[in-house]
């Protein structure tokens, strides 16, 4: 997914941890030295991870917010994210997933916490969301920044 192509940067934003105990793996992973963004919250753990954001995320929201059904093995428990810097975006990757043999799992809605989203998987099953949000920056080797104030 690294070549360019229609004016479209290909990158991955977020990796997304659907997690049994956030919690847990919020300490765990600032016992690893990971240090937590301001924008966490009791609902997500961000992390950055040089450009790219590393979140950890309530498992059974997270198969939620994608329409799946939640689950360990067969379920959802992660998924991988590209942000774009237009609305417009989401439905040219999404086009191109289903005719590559992708999956569409859910069409551009919005969620909660603003922006747009849609959500396809790979033949093999991984989710991809791909998302935009007003609140979010895109620089120009195409990393997502999330405003530091609440």
């Amino acid at each position: 997914m690294a070549h360019q192509q229609a004016g479209l940067r290909h990158n991955i934003s977020f990796i997304t941890l659907g997690v049994a105990d956030l919690k847990r793996s919020r300490n765990f992973y600032m016992a690893m030295g990971l240090e937590e963004h301001p924008r966490s919250n009791e609902h997500v753990a961000f992390f950055d991870m040089g450009g790219q954001l590393f979140a950890l995320f309530n498992r059974d929201d997270l198969a939620t917010d994608a329409g799946v059904e939640p689950g360990v093995g067969n379920g959802m428990t992660g998924s991988l994210s590209q942000n774009v810097a237009e609305r417009e975006d989401i439905d040219r990757i999404l086009s191109r997933a289903a005719m590559a043999g992708g999956r569409i799992v859910r069409e551009p809605s919005a969620p909660p916490w603003g922006g747009v989203r849609g959500y396809f998987s790979d033949p093999d099953g991984f989710m991809w969301e791909i998302a935009w949000n007003p609140a979010t920056t895109i620089d120009a080797d195409g990393r997502v920044h999330l405003p530091t104030d609440q």
